[in-house]
């Protein structure tokens, strides 16, 4: 293991609790609660928000909210479709009462097409999602196809007498793409893909725009050397490690918004992702022709498919009805190395609004606390109650994008945007005010930023929130080796690349890019 001064070593300790050793979390919030590690395709991992800087575009917003973590591209023969019992819902709130006013819920429908080919003078299902090369969702010879439907929701989510279909601005069915299978399946995928970019009609608004597909995993984290006893230097160079995510893909859930459709009286928004089940569900002795659970309840009711989520839902329990959310995801890292074991499927159930039950995890975070106890040569930041990371998480910063209690994603939509090219990855705390913690970009580094922070980084920005004195090594510069930045990912919407392709070879070797 590399020689580590001895007051640097808890530093790396935080680094592996902040990850999530305890083998329920590998990113951002990938496989964080004991729930979804079980139901990959409805785990939230990754929610970006930021005002659009792609030329031109200065005048939206962005939201990326991904779900399934983890895709390895050779992952076939089902590769990830989406759960079609699932509801995907991104909830905006923008008059600061931890409660959505504007949520978007996306259904998916999954079609088997049952393609056939003659075997010795017999018709016989293939086992495969396309038999040969394809370029668009009707190719004949793609057997098997996503689309999806988007409601509009104003309000609370689980009122169902405002809610309206969000539909193309040119008319038709919203599809998504087939996952990168590979390059003799889709010879272009950048070209393919780039069709399923819609222009949506938002009622009583501007144009904004959707995308929903595979995308190359953005979140970038040093994991085989932090879960090696910290085999690293979390002081040393930051762009010295290779990502445990580099070859993965993830799914994504894309909208770019005209600010004015989104924001209330003042300019701060606050936003978070969630994914909904049916509440009961029955395994059947014939399984229908995809092989699912038929889920119980109202949800087979036309009239009651039409309702936000299928059907009401009581939103202060979020467990009554046939649907129950079961993940939640605003900012990054809290649900792994703020909330406790015990209530991490709760966290995931519940709403900004509740958010006081959690409280105590936040003001008395037990991270430092085991820093200390374990490598008494550090002493943890001593401010109580964590004024310093109540404002990141829970209320937002003063001056940047105070807004409301409850922990979401923030984001004051009258900074205007920094260029790609021209952004720190830092953030807000290198200078950069259109970065995380206000929102969040795919470039912003929020491994480094976090841990920084939780080690009392904002008790030297003279904000009031806490002195120096509060926290000792508050300025050293915390990295896990690996560094995230703009130039990254693309400048246009939906801003993460084309996902890695299946074939061939996919991974050319250990530590090698495709």
């Amino acid at each position: 293991m590399q020689t580590i001064h001895r007051s640097l070593v808890p530093l790396g300790l935080a680094v592996l609790l902040l990850l999530g050793v305890a083998a329920l979390a590998t990113a951002s919030s990938h496989r964080e609660a004991p729930f979804v590690a079980e139901h990959p395709q409805i785990d939230a991992t990754d929610l970006y928000m930021f005002r659009s800087y792609e030329a031109g575009r200065d005048g939206y917003i962005t939201i990326l909210a991904n779900y399934h973590p983890l895709q390895e591209p050779y992952g076939g023969p089902n590769y990830f479709a989406l759960d079609d019992d699932a509801r995907y819902v991104i909830h905006i709130d923008n008059d600061g009462d931890g409660v959505e006013d504007l949520s978007f819920s996306f259904a998916m429908n999954n079609l088997i097409r049952a393609i056939s080919i003659p075997v010795g003078g017999t018709s016989v299902a293939v086992p495969l999602k396309n038999i040969g090369p394809i370029s668009q969702f009707v190719d004949p010879e793609l057997n098997f196809v996503e689309s999806y439907e988007i409601r509009l929701i104003e309000g609370a989510v689980d009122d169902p007498s405002r809610t309206t279909d969000i539909l193309q601005a040119g008319g038709g069915t919203f599809i998504k793409p087939v996952d990168n299978i590979g390059t003799k399946s889709i010879p272009d995928y950048d070209t393919y893909e780039d069709q399923y970019v819609f222009d949506i009609a938002i009622p009583g608004c501007a144009d904004g725009r959707v995308f929903v597909g595979q995308r190359r995993e953005g979140f970038g984290v040093n994991l085989g050397e932090i879960f090696d006893l910290i085999n690293t230097d979390p002081v040393g160079d930051p762009d010295g490690e290779n990502s445990a995510t580099e070859f993965t893909n993830v799914t994504t859930f894309a909208l770019e918004l005209p600010i004015g459709c989104v924001k209330g009286s003042g300019d701060v928004i606050g936003a978070w992702t969630t994914a909904w089940l049916p509440r009961v569900r029955q395994l059947q002795p014939r399984p229908n022709s995809s092989g699912s659970e038929t889920p119980l309840g109202s949800l087979a009711s036309t009239s009651v498919e039409r309702t936000p989520l299928g059907a009401p839902v009581m939103h202060a329990a979020r467990e009554l009805g046939p649907f129950r959310q079961v993940s939640r995801l605003g900012m990054p890292l809290v649900n792994e190395v703020v909330i406790g074991l015990p209530d991490k499927d709760r966290f995931n159930t519940s709403a900004p609004k509740d958010d006081l039950q959690f409280a105590t995890y936040v003001t008395n975070p037990t991270l430092p606390e085991l820093i200390e106890i374990l490598f008494p040569v550090v002493e943890a930041p001593n401010n109580f109650p964590r004024n310093d990371l109540l404002a990141t998480f829970v209320t937002g910063i003063d001056g940047v994008n105070l807004f409301g209690f409850g922990e979401m994603l923030r984001l004051n939509t009258s900074i205007p945007p920094t260029p790609a090219g021209s952004q720190n990855n830092l953030g807000v705390v290198a200078g950069d005010l259109a970065g995380f913690p206000n929102g969040r970009r795919p470039g912003d580094d929020v491994v480094d930023i976090e841990l920084r922070v939780a080690m009392g980084l904002l008790c030297h920005a003279g904000l009031g929130l806490c002195e120096p004195s509060d926290a000792p090594s508050g300025t050293l510069p915390y990295t896990d080796g690996v560094t995230v930045d703009d130039s990254q990912f693309d400048d246009v919407f939906p801003y993460l690349t084309t996902p890695i392709p299946g074939s061939p070879n996919a991974l050319n070797g250990i530590g090698e890019k495709p």
